[in-house]
C-alpha cells in the first residue's frame, strides 16, 4: 500500500521489531509525525524527509512482450532513519535498501541493494528527480519523464516512463489513516505511467510495453501495534479508471480506498467501504498465501476477481512478503499488483 512494504523497519534496532509489522507499530520519539491539513508540495515533496523514520518510493508495472506474454516489474527505494536528521558521511543516520524484481507466468527474479546514506551509494533528490541506489536508478529531467534501471544475477530492465495524467493524493488530501487510533502517513502516487523499454531474462532481451503505477509515502509510526500485516491492491480497468484498496490486519481489519478516474478526479472512501476476502491459497517458501481474491468497492460498484499471474511471486528479501501483478475479472475487467505481508512471519 503502500503504506506498503514497510521493509524498512529491518534497518531499525531489533527492539523495535515487536510492536506491529516489521515494527512499524513502535512508538516513536523525536521523529516527525503526519498531520491532517499538510498540503504536499511538488516537486520538494519527491525528494527526501530525513524528520521522518521511514519512506519509500516505489513503482509497479504490467507489461507486455511483442507475443502477448505478460511480466511484471517492480521497483523500490526505502529509506529508513535512526535518528531525524539528515547528514554527510558516516555519521549519518539515514539508511537505505532497493528491491528490483521482474514476474513471469513462470519465474520470479528478485535482487536486494543495501546502503548507508551521506556517501553518495544512494539517495533522492527533487528536482531534477533522481532516485538511486548503487547502479540502480529512476531518474530524469522532472517526475513526468522518467529512465528507471536495475538488475540483478539473472535478469535487468531498462525502461522509460512518461506520465499521461496527473499526480493523486489518497486519504485527506495526503494525509492516508491506517489504523482506528489515527496512526498515518503522507500518501500520493502517479498511477498514470506509460512505460517501454527491455527486459533482459535468461533467454535474451525483450521489448517491452505497458503502464505503471508509483506510489510516494512518508511516516514515523504508519501502524498500530497490533497490525501483523496488510494486503494492497492497485487496481487499472480497461475503462481507464483506476483504484487502490488496502487490508490492514489487526484485531480488528482496517481498510480504506481511492477510486481514480480516467481522468485523474479522485475520491476517498473510508474504513469499511472497501473489502477484500480471499478465494484461494498457495503455498510458496512454506507459508499459505492468498493468490485470488474477491475485492468489493460496492460504493463504484465495483465486485472483481483478483488472481495472480504467478502465485510464487515470493519476496525473498531481509523481511520477506509476497508482490506480483494481477489480472482483474468480474464488474470490471484489467490488470494491477497485489502486496501481502505478515503471512507466515
Amino acid at each position: 500500500m503502500n503504506a506498503r512494504t514497510f521493509i524498512l523497519a529491518v534497518l531499525l534496532p531489533m527492539q523495535a521489531m515487536a510492536q506491529g509489522f516489521a515494527g512499524l507499530g513502535a512508538a516513536v520519539e523525536d521523529f516527525a509525525v503526519p498531520v491532517p491539513g499538510r498540503v504536499l508540495e511538488f516537486p520538494v515533496d519527491h525528494g527526501a524527509h530525513p524528520a521522518y523514520r521511514i519512506e519509500w518510493w516505489y513503482l509497479t508495472a504490467n507489461m507486455t512482450g511483442p507475443d502477448g506474454t505478460p511480466y511484471g516489474l517492480q521497483w523500490t527505494l526505502f529509506r529508513s532513519a535512526l535518528a531525524p536528521r539528515d547528514g554527510q558521511g558516516w555519521e549519518t543516520p539515514q539508511l537505505w535498501m532497493g528491491h528490483a524484481a521482474v514476474t513471469t507466468p513462470e519465474a520470479h527474479f528478485v535482487a536486494e541493494r543495501l546502503a548507508r546514506g551521506g556517501i553518495g551509494q544512494a539517495g533522492v533528490e527533487a528536482d531534477p528527480f533522481s532516485a538511486w541506489i548503487d547502479d540502480w536508478a529512476m531518474e530524469g529531467p522532472d517526475f513526468d519523464n522518467l529512465r528507471l534501471r536495475a538488475s540483478g544475477a539473472d535478469f535487468a530492465y531498462d525502461v522509460a516512463l512518461r506520465a499521461t495524467g496527473p499526480l493523486i493524493t489518497h486519504g485527506q488530501n495526503g494525509y492516508s489513516v491506517k489504523s482506528a487510533a489515527g496512526q498515518a502517513s503522507y500518501y500520493y502516487s502517479q498511477p498514470f505511467f506509460d512505460l517501454a523499454g527491455t527486459l533482459t531474462l535468461p533467454g535474451g532481451d525483450i521489448p517491452v510495453t505497458g503502464q505503471a503505477w508509483l506510489d510516494r509515502e512518508w511516516s514515523s509510526q504508519p501502524l498500530a501495534a497490533d497490525q501483523s500485516g496488510w494486503d494492497w491492491f492497485s487496481l487499472s480497468f480497461e475503462t481507464g479508471d483506476k483504484m487502490m484498496g488496502f487490508v490492514l490486519r489487526g484485531s480488528t481489519d482496517y481498510t480504506a480506498a481511492t477510486w481514480i478516474s480516467a481522468d485523474g478526479q479522485t475520491t476517498a472512501f473510508p474504513d469499511g467501504a472497501f473489502v477484500a476476502a480471499p478465494q484461494e491459497w498457495h503455498e510458496v517458501a512454506g507459508r499459505e498465501v492468498p493468490v485470488i481474491w474477491r475485492a468489493r468497492l460496492p460504493a463504484r460498484g465495483v465486485d472483481v476477481t483478483v488472481t495472480a499471474l504467478n502465485p510464487g511471486a515470493w519476496m525473498q528479501t531481509s523481511v520477506p512478503y509476497w508482490e506480483g501483478p494481477v489480472t482483474i475479472s468480474g464488474s470490471h475487467e484489467g490488470v494491477g499488483y497485489l502486496e501481502m505481508t505478515g503471512y507466515g512471519d
